[in-house]
């Protein structure tokens, strides 16, 4: 084992999973102490998969219970954009295939960008559909924020490309067609509502930052439209733009 390079080693790691693999039980004699660094690095990383396989069951259960039921086409539904001042608020439908599995997933305001953009990508190639829906600034304004997400919802389920037999909501209950539930929370505590709460937030993120290069003096890049200081101060030296909610506070009041 002593011939071995540190670097073979920790390449050789990368391919073991389970704790009584013989090579661990190798390394634990090599008395190295790169080697035993490495050794407790991994030990670690794999307690860290076995709680996010335990976090990942844990929010499996609203679907697994429905799944008993008979229900096939299970939607988890979320929004995001509820409080900025400028932009649409955007939600999304999403359905998953039996058996999906993403470690790691969570309620979107819980993720790195980084790693929104990689689950983001990784939940729409696997679905079985994605609904978008986007209610502008100028809509948020005339039906209020509350009605909005509502509508914004509701275009997500419509754009569906399959009928979902089953609806899980973020917080919200809705007049549609199909048996629901809504969650308080949800996105954090069902794996179908984060997949969709993802989803909202990278659509709506990427929207933002495209509405930048059309107005680059209020740095929607940095901010995503939210109340932040340098917002309000862009909002406060140039006025608002066509994107900025006319009825919400500090705009309104200008």
């Amino acid at each position: 084992m002593k011939s071995n390079t540190i670097t073979d080693i920790k390449e050789a790691l990368k391919t073991v999973v389970t704790l009584d693999d013989p090579f661990i039980q190798q390394l634990e004699l090599d008395e190295r102490k790169g080697v035993q660094k490495l050794l407790q690095n991994w030990y670690k990383e794999q307690e860290n998969i076995k709680v996010q396989h335990e976090k990942f069951n844990e929010m499996m259960k609203y679907e697994n219970e429905l799944a008993g039921q008979g229900f096939e086409y299970i939607v988890g539904i979320d929004e995001v954009g509820r409080g900025p001042l400028a932009g649409p608020v955007v939600a999304a439908a999403v359905i998953l295939p039996k058996g999906f599995k993403l470690l790691g997933i969570n309620d979107s305001k819980q993720l790195s960008e980084k790693k929104r953009e990689e689950y983001y990508h990784y939940i729409v190639e696997n679905a079985i559909s994605v609904g978008i829906g986007l209610i502008t600034a100028e809509e948020i304004d005339q039906l209020n924020i509350y009605e909005a997400t509502k509508k914004a919802m509701l275009e997500a389920i419509t754009n569906l490309s399959i009928r979902p037999d089953y609806c899980l909501i973020d917080a919200m209950k809705l007049n549609i067609p199909y048996p629901q539930q809504s969650i308080i929370k949800g996105d954090a505590l069902s794996v179908s509502i984060a997949a969709a709460s993802i989803v909202a937030k990278v659509t709506r993120d990427n929207l933002m930052k495209k509405y930048s290069t059309t107005y680059p003096e209020y740095k929607f890049e940095q901010h995503m439209g939210y109340g932040t200081k340098e917002h309000l101060i862009a909002i406060k030296k140039y006025g608002p733009c066509p994107i900025h909610r006319k009825t919400f506070a500090p705009i309104k009041n200008s």
